[in-house]
């Protein structure tokens, strides 16, 4: 039998448009540990490199569970300050194109931050989503006291991360925090459907709109007129808008 701490973390399945990763530890649901977050800087790398959609799911119904306690629990000061998680969810959000997060039962924790640092969430009626980390002694410092007030609101993250409840996928949905729901067994196909749309598109076009997005605010409306100036060059811009024109006018 292959020894659990050895294994690889991700099942990785590459296409030309898109990089299918699926968070594979069922033996602790999918927690995320040291061995993890190296493969996801690994699989980063590749990205930044190869710019390509990126579609997170995890295996066996669950998402992510958590960051791996038993790792956690020994960590001190220094690896707080080190944002062992927060670095690699940091450049996930920041990959060139799209990421999808496939939601399927628990994302807790480091979990949902993960999930966060996606640009798109889609889920189940089974997924639970949440940041218990307060109840453990810790704070949810891998990105959920930022980007979750950008996602669901100010009021509404703060109750969550205080309280640290779980949200159901109906009222996750309700909150913008998933943008739809789908049958475990269709959720792969529905985050495949997204990239398809997305794939349809101008590959360059969707890295500035993601580019723009991630934007602070201060640096608007200048980037989207530097983006599009660049746009407005393109051949690719040309070549679509002349297909359009022509099949409007073959109606």
């Amino acid at each position: 039998m292959a020894d659990p701490s050895t294994a690889r973390r991700l099942r990785i399945e590459r296409t030309e448009t898109r990089v299918t990763a699926t968070l594979d530890r069922p033996e602790t649901r999918n927690a995320i540990d040291q061995a993890m977050i190296d493969e996801l800087h690994a699989l980063c790398a590749e990205l930044e490199e190869d710019p390509r959609i990126l579609i997170l799911i995890g295996s066996g119904g669950i998402f992510a569970s958590g960051a791996d306690i038993a790792q956690l629990r020994d960590r001190r000061a220094q690896d707080a300050r080190a944002g062992i998680n927060t670095t690699a969810f940091r450049r996930i959000r920041q990959l060139p194109m799209p990421v999808i997060a496939a939601v399927d039962g628990y994302a807790l924790g480091g979990g949902a931050e993960l999930a966060y640092a996606a640009d798109i969430r889609i889920g189940t009626p089974s997924t639970r989503i949440g940041n218990p980390e307060t109840g453990l002694g810790i704070i949810a410092a891998a990105g959920a006291t930022w980007r979750l007030p950008q996602i669901v609101g100010e009021a509404r993250a703060t109750e969550l991360l205080l309280t640290g409840r779980q949200l159901g996928a109906q009222e996750a949905l309700a909150w913008g925090l998933l943008s739809s729901l789908h049958e475990s067994e269709d959720l792969l196909a529905a985050a495949h459907a997204v990239a398809d749309r997305i794939a349809a598109n101008d590959p360059l076009a969707t890295r500035h709109t993601k580019t723009a997005l991630l934007a602070p605010p201060d640096r608007h409306p200048e980037i989207e007129l530097e983006l599009q100036a660049e746009l407005f060059e393109s051949p690719e811009k040309h070549r679509r808008m002349t297909a359009f024109l022509e099949r409007r006018n073959r109606r």
